[in-house]
């Protein structure tokens, strides 16, 4: 496969990112329903994503799925039919899985059902009732303080029924069965950074990728958080012993720095690597131990499968002020961080499938570099990618028993200048790869 191994991270993917996030912005998502469809029908656009569909009653482990909830409107009016709050000017206005309601109320009556921000007083929250009948409005507290009529009419025009619930699988095959997984959840109405720059930079990882012939096999999930991973998990489970690698990926938009959250081992072969590629991206950056809080991540590594998934982000979940309110909208992303994001993103995959072992042909002793054309190599223009110390240090570690990565993280240097210097001593005749089961 050819993979440039220098990392970049393009300008116009940060834009095509924000064209898609502007796009599936408006629609109301939930757990089940016609807006989760239709995201994944606009992701069909762009990738070759196979609908799954698993219907209300199934169990799924201790979980039963839900009846299908649909929406197409909700308000609160004062009486001569003005509205005070409506659906159809901002989707979180409705508590999701609201049930369906139609009355006339007094405002002590309809004030329980209603839920701010105090601190905020200008943002609508975010809320859900999925797994408990009942119904709600949200609203910013401005507003709220402003509702002084004496009765309200209450209508959320929606539909609890057995149906069904959707997610999206891509597999894009490899030449071996070793299975790198990378899941999003699509379940948010219109947030932006906590759902939806997760969506769109999957998105583009999985259209790189799918121009690649690639080592192992890739599986992308876009599942309604938590009972959608259930729900794949539950019917694959045949699978799950395939994956090697795993990612979560989730607030890849905003303007904080990257942080990674170690899968539930702390010390997986993807643990290692995504820590090792932060360290060489030249910008601040945190690694976090596992805890059973989060995304979809605390399925994955469920003492059941515990598998080798972490969690990739920027600023993490609940840590933004922005997080679960109108606020996490359009503007709240940069281009240049969701670039940012799926350049890191590439440069993880490259190691994952450019890691292997190697063997120095001519272990005793220093070649003499020069013999063999590699200080020609090493002038001009690529001096910054090859250089003698790093060719050293490949030969040196090259015994093998040593990866790239080994080398890499022995010599402090970035996989790709590695992973460079590897490539021009195969092709001098000084390293050969070590097969495996040799």
């Amino acid at each position: 496969m050819a993979l440039d191994p220098r990392p970049s991270c393009k300008e116009a993917d940060g834009e095509v990112m924000m064209a898609l996030i502007e796009t599936l912005f408006p629609i109301c998502r939930s757990i089940t329903g016609n807006g989760l469809r239709q995201t994944l029908r606009v992701l069909q656009d762009h990738i070759p994503l196979r609908v799954c569909e698993v219907p209300s009653g199934t169990k799924v482990f201790d979980w039963t799925i839900p009846n299908e909830w649909n929406i197409r409107d909700a308000h609160i009016a004062r009486l001569d039919g003005t509205r005070i709050v409506d659906f159809a000017a901002n989707n979180l206005h409705v508590v999701q899985y609201s049930r369906p309601v139609d009355a006339t109320m007094s405002l002590a009556e309809l004030r329980p059902h209603l839920h701010t921000l105090p601190d905020r007083p200008d943002w609508i929250p975010y809320r859900t009732s999925y797994y408990a009948e009942n119904w709600g409005f949200c609203l910013s507290h401005n507003e709220m303080s402003r509702l002084s009529d004496d009765e309200y009419h209450i209508r959320i025009d929606s539909q609890l029924a057995p149906g069904h619930l959707s997610f999206g699988e891509l597999l894009i095959p490899g030449r071996t069965s070793d299975t790198v997984l990378v899941s999003c959840h699509v379940c948010h109405p219109s947030l932006a950074n906590d759902n939806l720059s997760g969506i769109a930079v999957a998105t583009m990882l999985a259209r790189h990728i799918g121009k690649l012939q690639p080592h192992h096999t890739y599986r992308f999930l876009f599942v309604p958080g938590t009972i959608g991973s259930l729900a794949w998990l539950a019917l694959n489970e045949h699978e799950i012993g395939r994956i090697t690698h795993g990612l979560v990926l989730s607030c890849l938009g905003d303007g904080g720095s990257l942080t990674y959250k170690q899968s539930r081992r702390g010390n997986a072969e993807i643990d290692r690597i995504v820590a090792h590629v932060l360290r060489h991206v030249g910008e601040p950056y945190q690694v976090r131990s596992f805890v059973p809080y989060g995304y979809d991540e605390r399925q994955y590594c469920s003492p059941g499968f515990n598998l080798p998934v972490g969690c990739l982000m920027r600023t993490p979940n609940g840590e933004y002020s922005e997080y679960h309110s109108s606020a996490d909208n359009l503007s709240l992303l940069r281009p240049q961080s969701l670039a940012q994001s799926l350049s890191v993103l590439q440069q993880i995959v490259s190691v994952i499938e450019e890691d292997a072992v190697y063997r120095n042909r001519n272990p005793k002793g220093e070649p003499q570099l020069g013999r063999y054309g590699l200080y020609a190599l090493m002038g001009g223009a690529r001096a910054s990618d090859l250089d003698q110390l790093t060719l050293l240090w490949v030969l040196n570690l090259a015994d093998g028993a040593h990866s790239l990565l080994d080398i890499a993280e022995r010599a402090a240097l970035p996989f790709w200048k590695v992973r460079m210097a590897a490539d021009a001593l195969v092709a001098t005749g000084l390293l050969e790869p070590e097969l495996v089961g040799a």
